[in-house]
């Protein structure tokens, strides 16, 4: 279902079904207007305490016989960043909107019209709106309530919040292209599949494609990316994207997914329990994907180039063992203790690859240890970089895209953990420093020179319980990142 949002002067709503996100104590003098169009219950409901602005908390208001007949106030808290918190209040009122299946919403945050607020507000309409029915039977017409198929944005001046609705759309359109891709089981989110959704984003926004598969990676050397693939019949991909938007001879930014569309830990076999949850472990690629998606719809001017690695980690009797040592395109050998550690072994070739495009940075996504999920939880990604300037710089584009991360050490002593003696480097340090000894393997297949930083989302890619904002499942995670870092460096 396309969903589309809209501007519209706050000064004339028509919207039967209005959401508007209060903190504590708000100012009612910008919200005269909406409470006399609903028989003045805004102003009662704020007066008698039955709504305080706290997070997440909502009111559902019915007005009089006239006028606006529905109002829902959302909380927002008291936030330390304002556009997280619109951000959350906007996909909370999308939620609301299509239980309610009013099949549109209108949204007004009056405290808070600055850009950033106009970009999040958007953003996480379409975080609401958002939901994967591809596979289920359609509800029976007599049970079937509206879909939530637009939403209008009120805002006090719509000239001027023009730029920030465009990259809003551009952003919520491309994190949905991402959390679709999530949210698709293994036997249908395939390494092809991925191939072709990047060909569809080419044929959308004129981008170059190149796909290679089994035989290409082989010439390419990528033997490291190809003893994760060998135990599964599914042709796996090298996939990249060329988005040129800026001057001739500018190097790109360099963007890099891990695409595991399925991990079972191959020889080294996952627990039976929660193990479909392993079809989130392509978030890596679908955060490169749908960044691409946005960074085309909103023509940024820089260059930038998409690299996805996917294929599916199976047992086999042709599957890679433990002990096993592979050759990196890079020359370098890898004794593989742990097959389960696929991931890193698929990105360390792409990786090296990168080179072939004189990346002037280069920002990889992974959801690559549960090591980081330990250390971190669900509430932020796991953020390392080659350079303290750089990781704050990813830093503050995470922050700017409601995804927090948070830097860790990459310092030269962890190398030690994943040294071997009948190979230059094993695939895993073992259980101390996980997510560390993780990154520091990736960082030996960065090409010299360049600025490089790793995001573990192993934690924030999808969630396995309902976050209120959005339901138990895809979030999204790190399209959003990816997009608010590459425009952060246009000049």
């Amino acid at each position: 279902m396309p969903f589309t949002v809209q501007l519209k002067s706050a000064s004339q709503p028509d919207a039967t079904f209005t959401a508007i996100a209060l903190g504590p104590s708000p100012d009612l003098a910008g919200l005269a207007r909406l409470d006399r169009l609903a028989g003045g219950v805004i102003r009662r409901a704020i007066r008698s305490r039955e709504f305080r602005g706290g997070k997440d908390e909502t009111l559902h208001l019915t007005g009089g016989a006239q006028g606006k007949r529905r109002i829902l106030l959302v909380g927002l808290g008291t936030p330390t960043h304002a556009p997280t918190a619109v951000r959350r209040a906007a996909a909370v009122a999308a939620r609301a909107a299509k239980k309610f299946g009013t099949g549109g919403l209108a949204f007004f945050a009056p405290a808070h019209q600055d850009a950033a607020s106009v970009e999040s507000a958007i953003a996480g309409l379409y975080l609401g709106a958002w939901d994967y029915l591809d596979l289920k039977t359609p509800v029976p017409a007599a049970d079937r309530r509206a879909d939530l198929a637009k939403a209008t944005l009120l805002v006090d001046d719509p000239k001027a919040a023009k730029p920030a609705h465009a990259f809003g759309v551009a952003l919520g359109e491309g994190q949905s292209l991402g959390r679709r891709l999530q949210q698709m089981p293994g036997n249908v989110c395939t390494p092809a599949l991925l191939a072709e959704t990047a060909q569809g984003i080419g044929k959308r926004h004129g981008l170059k494609v190149t796909v290679t598969g089994r035989a290409g990676l082989a010439k390419l050397g990528m033997g490291s990316f190809l003893s994760v693939a060998q135990g599964t019949p599914e042709d796996p991909k090298l996939i990249t994207l060329e988005y040129t938007g800026g001057p001739r001879g500018q190097k790109p930014v360099a963007l890099v997914g891990k695409g595991l569309c399925f991990d079972t830990g191959g020889i080294s076999l996952k627990p039976a329990e929660r193990m479909e949850f392993m079809k989130f472990d392509m978030s890596g690629a679908a955060g490169v994907l749908g960044a691409m998606e946005a960074i085309a719809r909103a023509k940024l001017p820089i260059n930038v180039v998409g690299l996805v690695g996917s294929t599916t980690n199976m047992p086999s009797g042709t599957a890679v063992k433990p002990g096993d040592v592979v050759k990196a395109a890079n020359g370098k050998s890898i004794e593989i203790i742990n097959t389960d550690a696929e991931g890193r072994l698929v990105l360390a070739d792409v990786l090296h690859h990168a080179r072939t495009f004189d990346p002037s940075v280069i920002v990889d996504a992974a959801t690559l240890t549960g090591a980081c999920v330990i250390a971190l939880g669900g509430q932020a990604t796991g953020l390392f970089a080659n350079s303290d300037e750089l990781a704050y710089e990813v830093r503050r584009a995470a922050t700017a895209a409601s995804e927090p991360a948070w830097h860790l050490p990459l310092w030269d002593e962890y190398k030690d953990l994943i040294l071997t003696d009948v190979a230059d480097l094993k695939n895993t340090g073992g259980r101390g420093a996980g997510a560390i000894t993780a990154a520091k393997f990736l960082q030996e297949f960065v090409p010299a020179g360049v600025p490089w930083a790793h995001l573990d989302v192993a934690g924030t890619a999808y969630s396995e319980t309902d976050l209120t904002f959005i339901p138990k499942g895809a979030t999204g995670i790190p399209v959003g990142t990816f997009v608010h870092f590459v425009r952060g460096r246009v000049s």
